[in-house]
């Protein structure tokens, strides 16, 4: 199996919190963001392969003495996630495994990796039903499939929230990346890389799996980070200083 992680952003919504860094690195209890993320996929026998973009040497040098692709996204600025996936499929790295995409700045743990790794589907999202009211982008779901996508959605329209992980297995990757290259040659750079299975949603019923009950949180607000570090030091035991934000110097 091969993952796929977009650190290319900058992260305009936390940047006024955070030095100047590219968000994937914040210090989540010791040890920077996307190097955690990485170390447990690695530790599961699944080969990472990370696109970069902004201060991309920050995250570089984060994973310097770790065995990752690593593909760099000059045009991060211009383009959407759409364009760093097209990047990492443009270099050939797509090579018929299953994979797991993930968004970068996404704290996620062994237990939902292991959640993931148990599903059949040849293709799901996974969102959290826990988080309805709080969120930044929702889903709406009908029997396990998505519907409905946004994050204007209403109340009624909405019932979880999208944690910006996927798998795809080996039999839709080339279904999934025929869409991705209809996008990037209708010129459509400012997509998520996500639109793609949108955009097929409307042709073929995608699964959304839940995983309320297990902590995730994406790293776009001050408030998201600190649920971060109130969990690692529940689950540490060791208060961790929620107010400040620092790079990590490993």
């Amino acid at each position: 199996m091969k993952a796929f992680i977009l650190a290319a952003g900058r992260g305009s919504r936390i940047s006024k919190y955070i030095p100047n860094i590219p968000k994937c690195t914040v210090d989540v209890g010791g040890i920077p963001l996307i190097r955690q993320t990485v170390e447990m996929l690695l530790e599961n026998g699944i080969d990472p392969t990370v696109i970069v973009g902004y201060r991309h040497s920050e995250v570089e040098r984060v994973l310097k003495d770790l065995p990752v692709h690593l593909v760099y996204n000059p045009f991060f600025d211009v383009t959407n996630s759409i364009g760093s996936l097209w990047m990492a499929e443009n270099a050939g790295l797509f090579t018929g495994e299953d994979c797991i995409i993930a968004n970068g700045d996404v704290y996620w743990s062994q237990e939902i990796l292991d959640f993931m790794l148990k599903q059949p589907e040849e293709v799901f999202l996974l969102a959290d039903s826990d988080r309805v009211y709080d969120g930044d982008y929702f889903f709406g779901t009908e029997n396990g499939i998505l519907r409905r996508y946004g994050k204007e959605l209403t109340l009624e329209e909405r019932d979880c929230e999208y944690t910006g992980l996927a798998v795809l297995r080996a039999p839709f990757v080339p279904v999934f990346l025929k869409r991705l290259n209809e996008l990037i040659d209708a010129q459509c750079h400012g997509k998520w890389w996500e639109d793609a299975i949108y955009s097929l949603s409307r042709e073929m019923e995608i699964p959304v799996k839940d995983i309320r009950g297990r902590f995730w949180a994406e790293v776009d607000f001050i408030e998201d980070y600190r649920r971060i570090l109130d969990h690692i030091s529940e689950k540490t035991g060791k208060r961790i200083n929620g107010s400040i934000i620092t790079p990590h110097n490993r």
